[in-house]
């Protein structure tokens, strides 16, 4: 017989997993899963991409630590989620971004998204793709691509030779013009132009198997997402090649690195199985809508924001069903139910 005096029971904001981890030790495998990205990401782009990352992790620590003093509130840095969120902003950001400008995503990310809301589990988007979004005011030095080998000045001044990405050709359907660029194998390893931490495809999918086989994620957010958007590109292409075609746009982009690190988010994303996969639908289904009829090349940081928005709501209607409780109706009065 469990004597219930005994038990000592601790609440606190999601995420909650039943299991001995805390989220530092998820935080902690999480930065585990990013290394072979942000590695990659150092032999693409040279130290310049390393010393960003640690600039962003230290401006996104130093926020945190300071807004909990200023409010005189337990203090939370030793959690790594302002590490994890510092390392993102870095990844969906050129390395090129001039350093002063990745802290001001920082302070957008922790102070504004994350703390004003509560702190971490009460923030309603993901941090670093809101700060993403909010550095995409700066549009010019968002979209300045370095060349793939090539080395920009670890300070001062970068002045390097800009690239076109695969999504820049993706965007103007001139599949033709992206082949004799870059072929398959070259955008599955991730030799290519773009954000800092999204080109390696193989990197990404390496940190995707740490996190499935550590638990912290499940398939079902990465796999329906990512599957959607081969599936409406293979039928709808746009190219002379149904199926190179899509291979071309589930490797190009941030596709990888948002369906495996950013969708994934436990805060932001819905808590059932069934709820994922509509949540990964939903988030393919808006990734392929903008790349295909918007202005702007690439639509996974948007389409992730605005699922995030939906999470709520599609965590009331997939709940499951308690024993003995009737299910209310979606639509219509009480009274149809009870019929």
């Amino acid at each position: 017989m469990v004597d219930y005096k005994d038990l000592k029971l601790k609440a606190s904001s999601s995420p909650h997993i039943r299991a001995k981890e805390d989220t530092r030790s998820v935080m902690l495998d999480v930065i585990l899963a990013l290394l072979p990205a942000l590695a990659f990401a150092v032999y693409n782009f040279g130290l310049r991409a390393l010393v960003q990352t640690l600039v962003s992790v230290a401006g996104a620590v130093v926020f945190e630590a300071l807004y909990r003093i200023a409010m005189k509130k337990p203090q939370t840095v030793g959690d790594l989620s302002a590490a994890v969120t510092g390392i993102l902003i870095a990844f969906v950001c050129p390395v090129t971004l001039p350093y002063w400008m990745l802290l001001i995503g920082d302070f957008f990310a922790i102070v504004i998204v994350k703390q004003l809301y509560g702190g971490l589990g009460k923030n309603f988007v993901n941090p670093a793709l809101a700060a993403r979004a909010f550095l995409l005011s700066w549009a010019s030095q968002m979209s300045t691509w370095a060349v793939p080998g090539s080395r920009a000045a670890l300070f001062g001044a970068v002045d390097v030779a800009t690239y076109a990405t695969p999504m820049s050709y993706l965007h103007t359907n001139d599949l033709g013009g992206l082949e004799g660029i870059y072929d398959i194998s070259r955008m599955f390893i991730g030799t290519i132009g773009g954000s800092m931490g999204e080109t390696s495809a193989l990197c990404l999918l390496l940190g995707l198997v740490w996190l499935l086989g550590r638990k912290v994620i499940s398939w079902h957010i990465p796999v329906s997402y990512v599957g959607t958007v081969a599936v409406l590109t293979f039928l709808f292409p746009r190219g002379n090649d149904a199926l190179t075609w899509m291979l071309y746009n589930i490797l190009g982009g941030g596709l990888m690195l948002g369906a495996i690190f950013m969708a994934t988010d436990y805060v932001t994303s819905p808590i059932s199985k069934k709820g994922r996969v509509i949540y990964g639908i939903g988030c393919g289904l808006i990734t392929v809508f903008i790349r295909y009829f918007g202005s702007y090349a690439e639509g996974v940081c948007y389409s992730i924001l605005c699922m995030n928005l939906c999470v709520w709501l599609i965590d009331k209607y997939v709940k499951p069903h308690r024993f003995g409780v009737a299910r209310k109706p979606l639509f219509g009065r009480k009274e149809a139910a009870e019929k």
